[in-house]
């Protein structure tokens, strides 16, 4: 299945899960100390879970969204990067929310040196920016000026 369609797939399954109960589900999740780089985790029923990160002003944001609104993007926006618990990050392209408004992400500021972990996924915030692994060692560095995925 192609990345943006098993994006959206997850959507609409997290979509689902959530519209079956009224209450709101705290979604885990972790900031870089400047609070430019946020993540959190998206985990929905049969299916792996999932590290969702933004990064607000960055300087690759114009190039992100050519990219993700190109042929290979199939005409949808750039919303970040993505890490599954399984397999390389990468960049984010999705058509509609990620999230419902029942689901609230809560983030936990963390200081430079310190490690956040959430199930699969492990972020290391640095004076550089914020790095996030899977436990299968794929992972994302995240910051204004740049990004890197493996």
């Amino acid at each position: 299945m192609p990345r943006p369609v098993l994006l959206l797939f997850l959507c609409a399954l997290a979509l689902a899960v959530a519209g079956a109960s009224s209450a709101k589900t705290v979604l885990p999740g972790v900031r870089s100390p400047s609070g430019s780089v946020h993540c959190f985790v998206l985990s929905a029923r049969k299916q792996p879970a999932l590290l969702l990160c933004s990064v607000t002003h960055a300087r690759y944001a114009k190039a992100l969204e050519k990219r993700c609104a190109g042929p290979k993007g199939h005409g949808v926006d750039w919303h970040g990067f993505e890490l599954a618990t399984a397999g390389k990050g990468g960049v984010s392209c999705s058509g509609g929310a990620l999230i419902t408004g029942k689901q609230i992400p809560r983030y936990v500021s963390l200081a430079n040196g310190k490690a956040w972990r959430h199930g699969a996924f492990t972020c290391v915030s640095q004076a550089k920016g914020l790095y996030c692994q899977s436990k299968k060692g794929h992972g994302l560095f995240m910051s204004q000026s740049s990004w890197q995925a493996w």
